[in-house]
């Protein structure tokens, strides 16, 4: 496959991922999670394997770490209008997405520092 259509690919996984983990973030009975979960590992995957470039590794990796970590500062506690929950689980949902996506660009790293 011609490297412009898997990049294209992976824009497509990127875009998806991304809107699905806020739109299932905000309505949490919309699918069932384990199938919103697996979608946004697959994605991720995808993301990880065709979008992010060696240049664009070390940015990537502390985006990625910054992000999971926003997930864990206890914004849940953040009653007014229920919107603490509500951004805890749009958070959670973007963490599944990029998590899959950090440990491939990570182990690519891993891999081409091994090769140097």
């Amino acid at each position: 496959m011609p490297k412009k259509s898997l990049k294209t690919w992976g824009e497509l996984a990127f875009i998806l991922g991304v809107l699905l983990a806020i739109v299932t973030g905000l309505f949490t009975t919309a699918l069932n999670p384990g199938t919103v979960g697996l979608i946004l590992v697959v994605a991720g995957l995808i993301v990880g394997f065709l979008n992010i470039q060696e240049k664009e590794t070390g940015n990537f990796l502390v985006a990625a770490i910054a992000l999971m970590l926003v997930g864990t500062a206890g914004v849940d506690r953040i009653t007014l209008l229920n919107l603490g929950p509500t951004f805890k689980n749009v958070v959670t949902n973007i963490a599944i997405f990029v998590a899959p996506a950090a440990a491939v660009v990570s182990l690519k790293a891993i891999v081409d520092l091994a090769k140097k």
